[in-house]
């Protein structure tokens, strides 16, 4: 069983939100200051899309379809679709990381509030304890140039950004169901104290 401190309450730290808002960025700087493990849960969604088809997994495919595209709102719908197919994934990764002493952090576009409020609770059965938290932006103009800081190369991303702030608006309310705490992702500078403060 690992040593607890206060200076890490939490042996699994799930950090969701849309995409664009400096999830990796917080959850590398949090795994320095505690020397955890980090999982980039694309990595996840990438294998399982490789190691299964549209016909067997539809869920997972959803964006591979040669008319993915649409408009926003079913663009949006496919999103939140994917996420929840994955509920199932990000469990195995808890639960496989719950069988080591390193603590970790999971981060992601598509980690509902839903799962990480399940994991919470298998992990609570066994003393362990996964922590959440959700980063929030809403305003579409900052994540687009949040998107051409990152992504110079792609040209202006604004129908992207759009849904990307209505996806973390969704994850936003269904957090507010689930318990784990919603923070704003302004100012970047100053995030992972941000996040230490709601997680304490």
């Amino acid at each position: 069983m690992p040593v607890r401190t206060d200076d890490t309450p939490w042996d699994v730290l799930l950090i969701g939100g849309a995409s664009g808002l400096g999830k990796s960025r917080a959850a590398a700087l949090l795994a320095a200051r505690h020397g955890a493990f980090t999982v980039e849960f694309d990595d996840v969604v990438a294998a399982l899309q490789a190691a299964t088809t549209a016909a067997t997994h539809p869920g997972l495919h959803h964006f591979r379809a040669p008319d993915q595209a649409g408009s926003a709102e079913l663009v949006l719908d496919l999103q939140i679709a994917t996420a929840r197919a994955l509920d199932d994934a990000l469990l195995g990764v808890v639960r496989n990381r719950l069988t080591v002493d390193v603590p970790a952090i999971v981060e992601g576009d598509y980690l509902t509030p839903a799962a990480a409020a399940r994991a919470a609770f298998e992990a609570a059965a066994q003393d362990r304890r996964v922590r959440a938290v959700f980063l929030h932006e809403d305003d579409p103009a900052r994540i687009a140039a949040n998107y051409a800081d990152r992504e110079p190369s792609c040209g202006p991303q604004t129908e992207r950004a759009a849904v990307s702030a209505r996806y973390g608006a969704w994850l936003a309310a269904q957090a507010g169901a689930h318990t784990p705490p919603v923070v704003a992702c302004r100012p970047h500078a100053t995030l992972p104290e941000h996040l230490a403060a709601a997680l304490a």
